[in-house]
């Protein structure tokens, strides 16, 4: 491929430019303007523009791909030709092509998800040591179309891409997104549809919140009550929000996700928010008497009886099944706001649950408080505290664990933008845009070392989620700036240049009939 580049820094034996913005007045931002290497969200690590005049997708255009790379290469190909119109075919050589291939000798520079683009006159080139980072550039070359490129039926464009070279890899291996089913159960087409666009931020991992005191939305062979009593009508908040993944369903949210490379985290919420559990079956009381539904928001008032050993077979049990049915490495057992169990039944019953998930071949993952348990150490943990100081946490970090960033006030969804807004709390704050990108996770929490930290995850709570609508107002914009902390490397977080770069993203959600908030922080195209 020929390429006729700017000077600029050589790594890997390809010269490149790092991101460069242009600062613009905060309280006058400009309008979006024409598509460039550097308009990508997230931001990529590493962009060179070229001189050379941009590709042009066609209609005589062949995507060629090895047959390691034939997967992504026929998504890609999916992805373009409703709006193109263009035939696009997906063969192993040809000419006027888009290239998707493997690199012979892996390179380590882009790990299992980095990746280069490469675009001139004549072609395009992307490669990557492995499918995973295949796809994520993808994501990146869907961004430098023009954002007609969402429609779902034909448009007379010319289809563009502007030439030069980006090389990619993200900061954190951990780039989450959680979803809660309990409050409000989302159906399958919801969740997927929410997997679709968390995908396309480069966000990799999804966190189902599968069981808390209103609702319990996960079959369980060996406890059939747990669906039929904590997922049937009435349940969840206000007695609205009904419903389960039965495991077939499961398995094939799984299976969906994962050909969008977002591997799914199950959480079941113990020893606290298990009102649901009991409910169904109220020998994990440790009075034996079943208490009464809960359909309000309060937390903290329902324990397992940690002293029972039903307690733990049930907890084994789940843990069992859960661990059978996922194939990604991490299992969360939850383990926050156990305000009614005792500091030391609840360290012991951590020192138990702790260990199950690694007997069952999974990496145990829970909320911060689980710090308190000596297991922890082993565990991934949750940072959701407002304050940047939790010594227990940064202990376990000293010992081993590893840490995901979720401050409530920085990186929690259901959080209100600002008091007008409808739908979500406050009890952590509002959380406008900017709110949400300007904090480095590498240095969030007081002692726990840059090291130590996987990666960060933006949980939505959906106790005022009652439908998918609503997921998406809360979601969008704020995934956005959550998925660029997660991928972008710090050097190029510049709250202007990703308030432009936002605001460019915006007509592609608008394209696709996202229901996202319009931020007075940003102007959108």
């Amino acid at each position: 491929m020929r390429r006729k580049l700017l000077t600029g820094l050589t790594v890997g034996g390809v010269l490149l430019l790092p991101l460069v913005s242009t600062v613009a007045s905060a309280a006058n931002p400009p309008a979006p303007g024409p598509i460039t290497l550097d308009r990508v969200v997230p931001a990529p690590a590493v962009v060179v523009p070229s001189d050379a005049a941009p590709f042009e997708l066609t209609a005589t255009t062949v995507i060629t791909a090895t047959e390691a790379a034939r997967p992504v290469a026929e998504r890609l190909a999916a992805t373009l030709r409703p709006a193109t119109g263009f035939s696009l075919p997906v063969r192993s050589a040809g000419v006027t092509t888009v290239d998707l291939r493997l690199n012979p000798v892996a390179d380590p520079w882009f790990g299992d998800e980095g990746y280069q683009l490469e675009i001139d006159t004549t072609g395009v080139a992307l490669r990557a040591n492995r499918p995973a980072g295949l796809f994520a550039g993808l994501q990146t070359l869907r961004q430098l179309l023009p954002p007609a490129i969402e429609a779902i039926s034909v448009r007379h464009e010319h289809w563009t891409i502007p030439a030069g070279v980006i090389r990619d890899r993200p900061r954190y291996a951990y780039r989450g997104a959680m979803l809660d089913l309990a409050r409000h159960f989302h159906p399958p087409a919801d969740v997927k549809r929410y997997i679709d666009e968390i995908s396309r931020l480069k966000i990799n991992y999804l966190h189902l919140h599968l069981a808390d005191d209103q609702g319990w939305r996960i079959e369980i062979d060996s406890w059939p009550l747990l669906t039929a009593v904590g997922g049937g009508p009435g349940t969840g908040v206000r007695g609205i929000g009904g419903g389960y993944l039965t495991q077939p369903e499961y398995r094939d949210l799984v299976r969906y996700a994962a050909d969008r490379y977002v591997t799914i985290v199950p959480e079941i919420d113990m020893p606290g928010h298990v009102n649901a559990a009991q409910v169904a079956y109220p020998e994990l009381t440790c009075a034996g008497v079943a208490p009464r539904q809960r359909i309000d928001i309060r937390v903290g008032y329902s324990s397992l009886c940690t002293s029972k050993e039903i307690t733990y077979r049930f907890a084994e049990d789940v843990i069992r099944q859960l661990a059978a049915l996922t194939p990604g490495r991490y299992l969360h057992i939850g383990g926050d706001e156990a305000m009614s169990t005792p500091h030391a039944d609840y360290v012991a019953f951590e020192q138990r649950i702790l260990p199950l998930v690694a007997k069952y071949g999974k990496t145990a993952y829970g909320w911060h408080e689980i710090a308190a348990a000596p297991a922890a150490t082993g565990a991934v943990i949750q940072y959701w505290a407002v304050t940047r100081d939790r010594p227990e946490i940064a202990s376990a970090a000293a010992a081993g664990a590893k840490v995901i960033l979720s401050p409530a006030d920085r990186a929690y969804l259901d959080m209100q933008y600002d008091l007008l807004t409808p739908g979500g709390l406050h009890w952590a704050g509002t959380i406008e845009v900017r709110t949400a990108y300007d904090w480095d996770p590498g240095g969030w929490a007081h002692g726990v070392p840059a090291g130590a930290v996987l990666g960060v995850e933006a949980p939505l709570w959906s106790e005022t989620l009652r439908d998918y609508g609503d997921v998406e107002f809360q979601a969008f914009p704020r995934l956005a700036a959550i998925a660029e902390l997660g991928w972008s490397p710090w050097a190029t977080h510049d709250w202007l240049a990703f308030r432009d770069r936002l605001g460019a993203y915006g007509e592609r959600w608008t394209r696709r009939g996202v229901h996202f908030h319009r931020s007075s922080e940003v102007r959108w195209s």
